[in-house]
């Protein structure tokens, strides 16, 4: 998470979404940068109105601007699968390695995922809060230059970022079946990330 408090933006980073690499590109010009615990560095919508919203509503009598990214959802699952499959996850609950892409997204799709296929959900991290907390930008991963152009006006900088925390390459297989079958049951992922302009 990002903090800008003199233009009254707060930069939610969405896990899987390349927020860490504007993190590290824009941490000298943030006022708070939250970089770990994850739980923080990751603070959904939820957290943020729970915690940090108040902060600056109580303490500083400010109100905030909120922005986050958001990934095709099928691409975001494939980006998890691929960072599960790292050498060094081998034996661990979360692992992937004996799983295939299909079999990863039908777990995924369950009502309650093993531990393999817990991964979150975009939609649930980006959902607004009954108090009227919501994200106030969104942007679409697939379009970076859209989110550079906001951000580069906004903070008056240009902005170079590099990539980081890339989750290895590699061929991705979804059947027609498990694809529909996702689709179904997590509608809201997709139309929320069809809704972003």
């Amino acid at each position: 998470m990002l903090v800008f408090y003199k233009e009254r933006l707060v930069f939610l980073s969405v896990p899987k979404t390349g927020t860490t690499a504007y993190q590290t590109a824009l941490r000298d010009r943030a006022d708070i940068v939250i970089s770990d615990p994850p739980e923080l560095k990751h603070a959904p919508v939820y957290r943020y109105n729970r915690f940090f919203r108040p902060m600056f509503d109580k303490v500083c009598h400010a109100e905030m601007e909120t922005l986050a990214v958001m990934r095709e959802p099928i691409s975001w699952l494939g980006s998890w699968y691929r960072y599960r499959r790292r050498p060094f996850m081998a034996g661990k609950p979360n692992s992937t390695h004996d799983i295939s892409f299909d079999d990863f997204v039908n777990a995924y799709a369950k009502g309650e995922p093993p531990a393999f296929a817990r991964v979150g959900s975009q939609a649930k991290f980006l959902e607004p809060r009954p108090n009227g907390t919501r994200v106030t930008h969104l942007f679409r991963y697939e379009d970076p230059d859209r989110l550079r152009r906001f951000l580069e006006e906004r903070l008056g900088m240009a902005i170079d970022t590099a990539r980081e925390n890339v989750s290895p390459q590699m061929p991705l297989e979804l059947s027609a079946s498990t694809e529909a079958k996702l689709r179904r049951k997590c509608a809201e992922e997709f139309a929320l990330y069809d809704s972003i302009r």
